[in-house]
């Protein structure tokens, strides 16, 4: 496992212990995912049993659903895209969520995704069949710090967009998407946190003809990317 991580660190989603096991190789495995910036986790035996029944020994791999590339892959990519568009996902945890939105990105023709190291979602399976293999086909990197990606984002010519739901927010359907954009999403239960929102140049929001409490991350993402693919009129004809 420790070579594992060393050597491939970008292929690993985050790495589980059992709680209790000690000894050397544990503290060994531990100090190479710290050195590596993989996440780790110590969880009941019991738990990683029905992860996976076989016989694991109290030490689990997730591997991610594609390759990860680097901050300056993403930007690039997004400049080459169709869609001038990058995702930028603060917090977004769930999988099936993560995939979905995606899948909208490449269908759209967007150009790649950014992601926390520590606060995403797993990329795992859950994420590769919510995207329909998509997950594979797009440049993503997790970066360590999303604020300072942001930051080299609007120094590669990028406009930052935050999805919000105050009025004070500019109506999507109004807003003239200025190319290349980077797009940031939120959790559902806390939306962009305050330092992100720090970094957004301006924040759009979806008008509601009934009220509810909110959409889904997926569904909020995908008005806004149609909306960004209709102002430049793509798939006509």
């Amino acid at each position: 496992m420790r070579e594992l991580v060393e050597q491939s660190p970008k292929s690993v989603d985050d790495v589980l212990l059992r709680q209790g096991l000690r000894g050397a190789d544990v503290d060994a495995i531990v100090r190479a995912c710290e050195a590596a910036g993989v996440r780790y986790r110590f969880m009941p035996g019991l738990d990683m049993d029905r992860l996976y029944p076989g016989n694991h020994q109290g030490v689990m791999a997730r591997l991610a659903a594609g390759p990860l590339v680097s901050l300056e892959d993403v930007l690039a990519a997004g400049l080459d895209a169709p869609l001038q568009v990058i995702l930028v996902l603060d917090r977004v945890q769930d999988p099936g969520n993560v995939g979905a939105l995606v899948r909208t990105l490449y269908a759209l023709g967007g150009g790649g995704i950014l992601v926390p190291k520590h606060e995403g979602a797993r990329l795992g399976p859950g994420a590769a069949k919510a995207s329909a293999g998509t997950l594979a086909r797009l440049p993503l990197a997790k970066v360590t710090n999303l604020s300072q990606a942001l930051d080299a984002a609007k120094e590669a010519g990028y406009t930052v967009i935050g999805a919000a739901g105050e009025e004070e927010a500019q109506n999507v359907h109004l807003a003239k998407p200025p190319f290349p954009l980077a797009l940031v999403l939120g959790s559902e239960e806390e939306g962009i946190r305050p330092g992100i929102r720090k970094r957004c140049d301006a924040l759009w929001r979806i008008p509601q003809a009934r009220p509810i409490d909110s959409l889904n991350v997926a569904q909020a993402g995908a008005i806004m990317m149609g909306r960004m693919a209709a102002f430049l009129g793509m798939g006509e004809g």
